[in-house]
């Protein structure tokens, strides 16, 4: 009669095999996300009207900073900082902030959900830059408002392939 018993590496390649199972992206529109819904190309234009629904968009050099290099000699690695004066309280905060560049296939190069909880405004990061452009910061105020400011950055090497 055979031993009963389950040996270890037979319960460890069980596992892995049910690992493997429960991790497989059984469709592919699931395992692209919201990138599924995007068109190969997008102009800036058509992603703002996309994200923000022709909402207006206000002029926020008052209220936000927005560090980044004036000029990028690796576009596949420019570093961006954004920081937003509010008191990040449930009646005051931003709600999301957004890093677009207009000369990228796919403008949208990033997006932050902030909380109250945060308590700082404030997001730095790489962003990858296809060529010398505008890249904007848009933030999302919890009542809805949109602010921007934009900052021009010249691109030495390209960083994505168009």
């Amino acid at each position: 009669m055979a031993d009963p018993r389950v040996t270890r590496r037979e319960l460890l390649a069980a596992a892995a095999a049910a690992g493997v199972a429960c991790a497989w992206p059984w469709d592919e529109a699931e395992a692209q996300g919201f990138l599924a819904n995007l068109a190969p190309e997008e102009p800036v234009e058509a992603t703002l009207k996309r994200l923000f629904a022709g909402r207006p968009v206000r002029d926020g050099s008052a209220v936000m900073t927005f560090e980044a290099p004036l000029i990028a000699e690796d576009g596949g690695n420019v570093p961006v900082a954004i920081e937003i004066k509010s008191p990040m309280t449930p009646q005051s905060h931003v709600k999301a902030i957004y890093i677009l560049s207009d000369k990228n296939p796919r403008p949208l190069n990033a997006k932050v959900n902030l909380t109250p909880a945060c308590g700082q405004a404030y997001i730095a990061t790489n962003i990858r830059l296809a060529d010398t452009g505008d890249v904007r910061a848009v933030a999302e105020m919890q009542d809805g408002a949109l602010v921007m400011v934009k900052r021009s950055i010249r691109v030495v090497v390209a960083g994505c392939a168009a």
